[in-house]
């Protein structure tokens, strides 16, 4: 995998401006941060997003994938300065659950989710790479 950075741009904080790779492409659904039996176990944004980051990682798993296989990630969330205030732990909780891999990554807000409860919804590509 290699980390596309022009040399004249500042070096992004978080994530990639882009990936080039080659293998065998995962795409994982947007997840949210439930259980593996539909259950909310809280209404905090950090909570939800550290919950849908694991639910990532247990999909890339059946593919073989891990976290350092992911190559872009699209973040949904329904308030903006809910994500932006949240940096410090969400970025602890990033760290924990995914490491210290940053990939290309979008952040959108969104009116809603299909969920109520849903605070963040989380879309995730990974490419293992070719033998």
């Amino acid at each position: 995998m290699d980390i596309l950075q022009p040399p004249l741009w500042p070096r992004p904080r978080g994530y990639a401006n882009g990936v080039a790779c080659r293998g065998r492409q995962v795409f994982v659904s947007g997840m949210i941060g439930w259980d593996a039996e539909g259950r909310f176990h809280t209404d905090d944004f950090v909570g939800q997003a550290r919950q849908a980051l694991h639910n990532i990682v247990t999909v890339l798993r059946e593919a073989g994938a891990g976290p350092e296989h992911i190559v872009r990630m699209t973040w949904y969330v329904v308030d903006r300065r809910e994500y932006l205030d949240a940096g410090r732990e969400l970025g602890a909780a990033y760290r924990e659950v995914l490491g210290s891999h940053y990939p290309a990554m979008s952040a959108v807000q969104v009116a809603a989710l299909m969920e109520d409860r849903a605070r963040v919804e989380i879309e995730a590509t990974a490419v293992i790479p070719d033998p």
